[in-house]
């Protein structure tokens, strides 16, 4: 019996995650849990399973992780606000199961300093197939990461036509049911960018070794390339279930999370090269990557304050890697502590307002 903390509970990963938990009472407990604002929400969950132990907000989770005994953090938490609770968790012995890709990410060396050996175990669906296909040889026999993108819902959109795209059009995501600035950051790519960097920090793979192929059907969830020739990936029907059940319960699998792919009828798969041009996140992407110190850090925060602006119709749609990439080039780095990133968000936030507010007619 494995005791969880869910964080980001009424949110998608979150009441996934519960389902997941609902469904095997045999092996899942949960013991607390974390909600941003849905007061309501949290109470129903606590109710029904019988937890005492909840927080509300971001500095309330940090503090629940650090004084509820349990064996999972689930950390479904949105933005880089979950960052204190990514190292709270690792700062005890519980696996953090991490879907709060951000905190990796702005937290960087700190976050993988602090982390034991398997105690780190991703839940994005690209980084846990990652995870599963790189059981099928040893570190020095991978010659690449290969990051699957869907392309979002301007798939094959050249640069100029995305001048007038809509934030209704952004939102409108072929595969997926996310929050406004993930589901705004897949339509831009600077959710796979983001996933390129998290992938250099959990797997220690170079940059230049990681690739990104734009594949709309969502099958293969990512795969990686050995130095024989052979490619390992690993397909499955789009389904959070089943990344969260290996989160929860790493390495094993969990029976009937999700349903198998139907090997009796025809189907085709495709895979493109991504149009650097039209989305330039994914370069932007490992250019702050390789900088490392608070430059990924500075790079999410100006992200979002700009997709922000841009659904509250005070930029256009290519205006936010416009912007990014500018307050990117006007930073001179910081400090690598938690001070110093949250220092290295406040100034990109600011940064990024007062390009938004250039931009005002």
């Amino acid at each position: 019996m494995r005791r969880v903390i869910v964080l980001g509970s009424t949110g998608s990963i979150g009441e996934q995650a519960l389902d997941v938990i609902r469904d095997n009472p045999d092996r899942f407990e949960v013991v607390g849990l974390g909600a941003g604002t849905n007061r309501e929400r949290v109470t129903e969950q606590a109710a029904e399973f019988g937890v005492d132990a909840v927080a509300l907000g971001a500095d309330e989770a940090e503090q629940l992780v650090r004084t509820v005994d349990a064996d999972v953090v689930l950390n479904g938490i949105t933005g880089s606000v979950g960052l204190g609770a990514t190292l709270a968790t690792l700062e005890g012995s519980a696996v953090l199961a991490l879907a709060n890709k951000e905190s990796l990410i702005v937290g960087g060396d700190l976050v993988k300093r602090l982390a034991d050996p398997g105690q780190l175990v991703p839940v994005d669906s690209e980084h846990s197939a990652i995870a599963q296909a790189l059981r099928s040889g040893s570190a020095d026999e991978v010659q690449r990461l290969v990051l699957t993108a869907s392309g979002g819902p301007f798939r094959g959109r050249t640069r100029d036509s995305l001048t007038n795209v809509t934030p209704r059009e952004a939102l409108a995501h072929p595969t997926w049911d996310m929050g406004l600035v993930i589901t705004t950051n897949s339509a831009t790519l600077v959710n796979k960018g983001l996933e390129v960097i998290e992938a250099h920090l959990l797997f220690d793979v170079p940059y230049d070794r990681i690739a990104v192929t734009v594949h709309p059907q969502s099958i293969v969830h990512s795969m990686v390339e050995f130095i024989d020739g052979s490619t390992i990936a690993q397909a499955s029907p789009p389904n959070m279930r089943l990344p969260i059940s290996l989160g929860l319960d790493w390495p094993h699998r969990v029976r009937g999370v999700g349903q198998p792919l139907d090997w009796s009828t025809s189907s085709t798969w495709t895979f493109e090269p991504l149009d650097s041009e039209a989305f330039p996140a994914v370069e932007l992407a490992k250019k702050v990557g390789i900088a490392g110190a608070t430059w990924p850090a500075v790079f999410n925060a100006a992200n979002e304050q700009a997709v922000l602006a841009f659904h509250a119709g005070r930029i256009g749609y290519l205006d936010i890697l416009d912007i990014v990439s500018a307050v990117v080039d006007d930073h001179d780095g910081g400090e690598v502590s938690l001070a110093g990133v949250l220092d290295a968000e406040r100034w990109a936030r600011a940064a990024a307002d007062r390009r938004i507010d250039a931009r005002q007619p």
